[in-house]
């Protein structure tokens, strides 16, 4: 079972693009969908697994090269997983295979080209997962990377090309940058290893830090904050969201984003980076910043697409805000809020396509009074705005209140209570799209609008009953995290 959950993150989707390519492509195109579902479930499976031997052998964490070794030393792999690595492989899992659904309706005739492309993201993402020093990092951010450009110009078309080539050059800022920012703690410490990297910073905290490096962390700051698309560095986001094919903006708005910037961010702040207040205090203004400025940007939107990619920018605030409170509380809210953002966010995103596919555009200026017409999708978009606004009992209430408790208890009651009241603008640019797509009389051109039947739908309702699951059931998990020593 150890070996089949190993080969299932790094080796399955590799197999798969072996698979897709060796057989013809009129048969390559006919079985790539179903082949993604394949992988992503079994991802998800696999991850659980490795949750449950994690606790089993109560470990922290588990490394590995090859075949997993219950019993290695810290150092002694090249990989590793603990509980939040796999929760975000969970999450790469889910997102991808709600992607591969709303790409069976939405996608044409690219099927093959977009599975295989997948695929490699898939594989980019886990690998950013799993590594354990920087070099590899930055290998599978440019795997990521480099996958998801060709995604957004998948179709061809104008819009698509802009995107992709605003979307090119700034993450070629961000690479440049992060690799410089490597390179230079790499003179410095004489290592790239997380661990022997975090040794050396630990034994020079109480001394003054050499200039090389501190220019080495501002590098670092602002190339992993272009990846996130953290205010001031978004600029690439909307357009690159709004302009991709609609799965492709599912799986940027839910776990890409997130993986190549939030959680590489993170990974090297807490296993590098440790306790160390200069980047602490910096990224704490960075995610005060987003959660403000992208929840305000957002209520004057007029795209649908473009209202959640400032949404994201906020809510990716949250999660960066949680870490940077650098308390236990904070980093455990913070885990929840990937978890749930991946999840609210792929709802809506999938919503975005339905609505689209069966009304031909996302100008909210142009709907209105879809409810009727699209049940399913109306009361998901409402369940899922309503997780991300942070209201009782949804999953997005809970990591939302650990996050502010956790910042309003170990940095300030000020950016606590800043935190808090944006949630105000959630709700208000909730309310703007809410009642001008889903609300009022129905518009006169849109009588004839059907429900998005199928696996779009299908997509929608499996995640709104995580989203509620994940909500109702959250006291459970606080418990069982208590009882594991976990928080």
């Amino acid at each position: 079972m150890i070996t089949f959950a190993t080969i299932s993150f790094l080796g399955l989707p590799l197999l798969a693009i072996l698979l897709l390519n060796v057989v013809s492509k009129k048969t390559g195109g006919a079985i790539s969908i179903s082949v993604g579902y394949v992988v992503a479930i079994i991802q998800m499976i696999a991850a659980v697994v490795c949750m449950a031997l994690l606790w089993m052998h109560g470990k922290d964490f588990i490394e590995f090269s090859l075949f997993w070794d219950m019993n290695a030393t810290l150092g002694a792999a090249k990989l590793s997983v603990d509980l939040f690595s796999l929760v975000v492989l969970f999450c790469i899992g889910m997102v991808s295979l709600a992607s591969l659904l709303t790409a069976k309706k939405t996608i044409g005739e690219k099927t093959l080209n977009y599975t295989n492309l997948l695929m490699v993201i898939m594989l980019g993402m886990n690998g950013i997962a799993v590594v354990t020093d920087l070099f590899s990092l930055y290998v599978f951010l440019e795997i990521t990377g480099i996958a998801s450009f060709v995604l957004i110009a998948l179709l061809n078309d104008k819009r698509g090309l802009e995107g992709a080539f605003k979307y090119l050059v700034m993450s070629a800022i961000a690479s440049a940058l992060i690799l410089g920012s490597f390179a230079l703690i790499f003179t410095q410490t004489g290592s790239l290893v997380y661990g022997d990297v975090a040794k050396a910073l630990a034994d020079w905290r109480n001394a003054q830090y050499a200039p090389l490096l501190i220019v080495g962390f501002v590098m670092f700051i602002a190339g992993f904050s272009i990846k996130a698309g953290i205010a001031p560095f978004h600029g690439w986001l909307p357009d690159a969201y709004q302009s991709a094919p609609a799965s492709v903006s599912v799986l940027l708005g839910g776990i890409v984003t997130k993986m190549a910037g939030v959680y590489a961010l993170i990974r090297v702040l807490n296993s590098v980076f440790v306790a160390m207040p200069m980047i602490n205090n910096t990224l704490l203004i960075l995610g005060l910043i987003s959660i403000v400025f992208g929840a305000v940007a957002a209520c004057g939107q007029k795209d649908f697409k473009r209202i959640l990619a400032y949404s994201s920018i906020s809510q990716i605030g949250y999660i960066i805000l949680g870490v940077a409170s650098g308390s236990l509380l904070g980093f455990v809210g913070a885990m929840l809020h990937f978890f749930n953002h991946a999840t609210f966010k792929t709802t809506l995103f999938v919503n975005s396509a339905a609505v689209e596919m069966q009304t031909g555009t996302t100008d909210i200026d142009q709907l209105g009074g879809l409810q009727a017409r699209m049940p399913v999708t109306a009361v998901s978009s409402i369940l899922a705005f309503l997780s991300m606004a942070g209201i009782p009992p949804l999953a997005g209430f809970w990591s939302k209140l650990l996050i502010i408790i956790a910042v309003w208890q170990s940095v300030s009651a000020v950016g606590g209570g800043i935190a808090l009241a944006a949630s105000i603008f959630t709700a208000a640019y909730f309310l703007i799209l809410q009642r001008k797509v889903f609300f009022g009389p129905l518009e006169d051109h849109l009588t004839e609008v059907t429900e998005a039947k199928g696996t779009i739908s299908l997509a929608a309702v499996l995640l709104s009953i995580v989203t509620v699951a994940f909500g109702v059931l959250f006291p459970v998990i606080l418990n069982f995290l208590h009882l594991q020593g976990i928080l």
